[in-house]
């Protein structure tokens, strides 16, 4: 009787958040066909500057108009909302943020790291039909115009983006692989990769020096087209053309089922399965839950409201019922929320302190945190007594009591609330959280925490965090650690560069050695934690000075702790953690360290862990983690997720960046992998720590991004574009030294009791043939037996000469004997050589192929890409679609206008030599 009224309980609670809005990280609603709440944020360091409110508002109506056409009339911007930093002089047009924060934002404004980078991109990790992150723009985008001749139109570039943004979908150009061979007619030629095919432009290579360059028509290599030859479109093409292909061209629209070019070499193919774009909008919530609108244009002009952010405002509301004594939670909570207090939270920052069991207190008013000295006295009202119950919605009433008193409004604000209990009237605060316009981010501590706990997060677009019991408050403290401000000044943010704990046997040793990189190091606190008995231990900085234990500080309200702050900037090299038990029992100890950015001027390198279930089938737990400088992405790291839930043991799990399994990009910078322990129903908290070495690391580039133009033809005239900007070796060659970073997530996940989860292995994604020897060698990634854990049993190679078939006809096809092959482990490089003896070979014969791997359990994954092998020679030396009629040939200058005889003289000698080699000239 008790279990069905603890689920009649939940179900109550459960509808009550239902009849409410729910934010979970992006805010964006449909509302009869208009998106509402759309949110743009400006970074704090982009200098004041109204054009570019202005710009962005332009751009987004004419998105609107955009959107709705091709979207057949069904989707449109109805609403949306920009936040203007702090930085930037206040107005009264401005009105005060509520729960909408930069770091949540949907559209971020910012500029690059790299000068001269203006590429519009979506952080996009998931796998088809998955939300991105967010779109991101540089102020230079905006603002400047010229930008139009390379990207296209402003308003169809945030069109594009969108697309990958909410929906899901991927690019269909490739500046990888810009041609490919086809055989979308009877015979095999050269395409480029487009969509749809049959595009109409010339392959033409361009060599820069300066502000001029040269160009003639790209040379073939029996096969393609040589290396560094771009696709220079027609501007009127006869069809319309996919905005995830070039948003330049006039006429565009998304590719359906009837347009689609399946063959193409691009992500929409390789990820979604060879779906068209426009299907994989079908089938979102977008599109199953509105219909079209009878009308030409959108129902509704955009609607814009400003908002400037504030200084950042707190309240901890903590639990001190009587269960927080056990395991000594109380004396964990006390240590890891005066660490937030003393070296999390940002300067200028306000922050109060409410403590709940059976009712609810003010233990210390808001006030604001100007220096060490205020640190230091908030952090002496922190609670050290657990008694009563559990009364959640006092603590935050008081809370938000609390901020209205010194604040006047709660709008903006945050409270963090942590709890191990459970309140069964928690439903009866809803409608104030609601109201109250705050953030609200939980902490469940230990197994008992409310089920219910996460739905205030979930409502407001706080985080959601948990934490198990542990020896030592490292594992609460790191909890703390990722609660920063949400304003987009990592500047002014606490990063954890380490957080470790070890049960150390007596008269056993802990060394650590903690990296502290360029990027970081002023504020840098060092603090060390035991269970029973103070150990003997030293700290040596990359110098050789030692600070021994009575260079710590240790407070008498928490004499398991020692804290050593370094003034002014860190010395940056390896700093040496050396650590003896020397208690008579085995105890657990654990090291802490955390630092700010050494200059306002370089970003830091910066670790964000998010862990979600995919919307495949399976449903299987993801673990992502974003290893960046700035915007770009961080190459070569080692990133080792652990995962933990009450009960049972951690699993330390690999993440990897190499295009496979669960990571959707190769070199993204975003290190994937999943999760296939799971424990059954509960919370499960995941610590990513990310590090590098010197010779190791480097930056990349953003993927996802809008093409930019090489060049035109219009009317028979070729023009070439400048360049996009490339960064050179030394540019993107990481000088950080070794580095370190720690952060932290959580997920609350429900399985079936029935049965333990059993996973396939996962899709393969990056199958590739070639041809050496007269022979077909085909490589991929492994998959595991779950996923891409483990080891697959055998795999099944299937071939065709049509690429249709394979994929939709997979066991129908000839299959390659294979049984040799035996599978590696998950993510290892898989080769397998086919004798072109077992195929009748004639010219323009295309060959493709494709793999699926099984487990133990005769479990089988999905078909994986297609790849495929060609044989033959084109006779067209240029064997591209074109209209001929007006090809003058002619090159436009659009650098530099150079010498016309020189221009011709160049071209007819190309042709020339192209006619005399090819043996044929259109």
């Amino acid at each position: 009787q008790r279990q069905v009224m603890e689920v009649i309980r939940s179900l109550l609670f459960l509808l009550s958040f239902q009849l409410l809005h729910v934010a979970k990280g992006s805010m964006v609603r449909l509302d009869e066909n208009g998106y509402e709440d759309l949110v743009v944020a400006i970074n704090p360091h982009v200098p004041e500057d109204p054009n570019i409110i202005l710009n962005t508002m332009n751009m987004i109506k004419n998105a609107s108009n955009y959107l709705f056409e091709m979207t057949k009339h069904r989707f449109f911007f109805k609403s949306v909302k920009i936040i203007i930093p702090k930085t930037w002089k206040k107005t009264t047009t401005y009105s005060r943020l509520k729960t909408e924060s930069y770091d949540k934002a949907d559209v971020i404004i910012a500029n690059h790291y790299m000068k001269h980078v203006d590429d519009p991109y979506t952080l996009q990790y998931k796998e088809c039909k998955e939300k991105g992150r967010y779109i991101h723009f540089t102020p230079n985008f905006l603002l400047n115009d010229n930008l139009t001749k390379v990207y296209g139109e402003k308003g169809r570039v945030f069109v594009h983006e969108w697309a990958h943004l909410r929906w899901g979908v991927f690019d269909e150009y490739s500046n990888d692989v810009p041609f490919y061979v086809s055989r979308n007619s009877k015979k095999a030629s050269v395409e480029a990769t487009s969509c749809p095919a049959g595009v109409t432009g010339r392959p033409i290579f361009v060599e820069y020096s300066g502000d001029k360059y040269e160009s003639r028509l790209c040379r073939y290599d029996g096969q393609l087209y040589e290396k560094g030859c771009v696709f220079i479109p027609d501007i009127g093409q006869n069809i319309s053309c996919s905005v995830m292909w070039m948003q330049h061209i006039p006429s565009i629209e998304f590719c359906d089922k009837t347009t689609h070019n399946s063959e193409a070499p691009n992500m929409q193919n390789k990820i979604c399965n060879s779906k068209s774009t426009w299907e994989v909008i079908m089938e979102s919530d977008d599109f199953r839950n509105s219909a079209a609108v009878n009308a030409s244009a959108p129902p509704s002009e955009t609607t814009f409201t400003l908002l400037q952010t504030q200084d950042r405002v707190v309240a901890l509301v903590l639990d001190v019922s009587a269960s927080m004594s056990e395991s000594d939670r109380i004396g964990h909570l006390r240590i890891a929320a005066e660490d937030f207090l003393l070296r999390i939270i940002e300067i200028g920052s306000w922050a109060g302190i409410v403590t709940f069991d059976s009712d609810a207190s003010e233990k210390a008013p808001l006030q604001q945190i100007t220096n060490d000295a205020a640190r230091q006295k908030l952090a002496l009202s922190l609670p050290r007594v657990a008694r009563g119950k559990t009364n959640i919605c006092a603590g935050i009433r008081t809370g938000l009591k609390v901020i209205a008193d010194k604040m006047t409004t709660t709008y903006g604000s945050e409270i963090v609330l942590l709890t191990d209990g459970e309140d069964r009237r928690m439903a009866a605060c809803l409608a104030l959280v609601k109201k109250s316009g705050a953030k609200i981010h939980t902490i469940a501590l230990g197994p008992d925490a409310a089920k219910e706990l996460e739905e205030f997060s979930k409502l407001t677009g706080g985080l959601m965090l948990s934490a198990t019991d542990g020896a030592t408050p490292s594992k609460l403290a790191r909890t703390f650690g990722v609660i920063t401000s949400g304003s987009g000044d990592i500047s002014e943010q606490s990063l954890q560069l380490e957080s470790r704990e070890l049960i150390v046997q007596c008269s056993g040793w802990m060394n650590a050695t903690v990296p502290v990189d360029t990027t970081v190091g002023n504020d840098t606190f060092f603090s060390i934690s035991w269970s029973q008995s103070q150990p003997f231990f030293f700290l040596r900085d990359p110098k050789g000075k030692e600070y021994r234990s009575s260079d710590f500080t240790i407070n008498k309200s928490n004499p398991k702790t020692a804290r050593l702050s370094i003034s002014g900037t860190a010395e940056v090299g390896d700093w040496q953690f050396c650590i003896k038990n020397v208690h008579t029992a085995t105890q657990g100890i654990s090291v802490t360290v955390t630092s700010r950015p050494a200059s306002s001027g370089v970003p830091p390198v910066r670790t964000a862990v998010h862990m979600s279930r995919a919307n495949t089938a399976f449903n299987p737990v993801v673990v992502y983690a974003e290893v960046s400088q700035g915007f770009l992405p961080v190459l070569g790291a080692t990133v080792i997720a652990t995962i933990e839930t009450d009960g049972a043991a951690a699993v330390n799990l690999e993440l990897l960046d190499n295009g496979a399994g669960a990571d959707t990009i190769k070199d993204d910078g975003i290190y994937s992998r999943y999760f296939t322990s799971l424990q059954g129903t509960g919370r499960y908290s995941v610590k990513v720590h990310a590090h590098g070495r010197n010779t190791t690391t480097r930056l990349g580039s953003r993927q996802n991004r809008a093409l930019y133009l090489p060049g035109y033809r219009e009317n028979g005239k070729i023009s070439i574009n400048a360049p996009r900007p490339k960064f050179a070796d030394k540019e993107i060659q990481a000088k950080l030294g070794s580095f370190s970073r720690i952060s932290t997530s959580s997920l609350v996940v429900h399985t079936r009791k029935d049965s333990a989860p059993v996973y396939p292995p996962c899709r393969i994604t990056d199958l590739h043939a070639r041809i050496e020897n007269n022979t077909i060698v085909l490589s991929w990634t492994a998959p595991g037996g779950d996923f891409d854990n483990g080891k697959a049993d055998h795999y099944v190679i299937k071939s065709s000469e049509n690429h249709l078939d394979l994929r939709n006809h997979f066991d129908r096809a000839t299959s390659v004997n294979c049984s040799t092959l035996i599978p590696k482990e998950a993510g290892s490089e898989e080769s397998f050589k086919i004798k072109t003896d077992n195929f009748v070979i004639e010219i323009d014969t295309i060959i493709y192929f494709a793999i699926r791997a099984v487990d133990h359990t005769k479990l089988i994954s999905e078909v994986s890409n297609i790849a495929q092998v060609t044989w033959f020679i084109p006779k067209a030396s240029v064997p591209l679609h074109y209209d001929d009629n007006n090809d003058s040939a002619n090159i436009t200058v659009s650098i530099a206008a150079l010498c016309v005889a020189v221009v011709c003289t160049m071209v007819i000698s190309t042709l020339y030599v192209l006619q005399k080699q090819k043996g044929r000239l259109d």
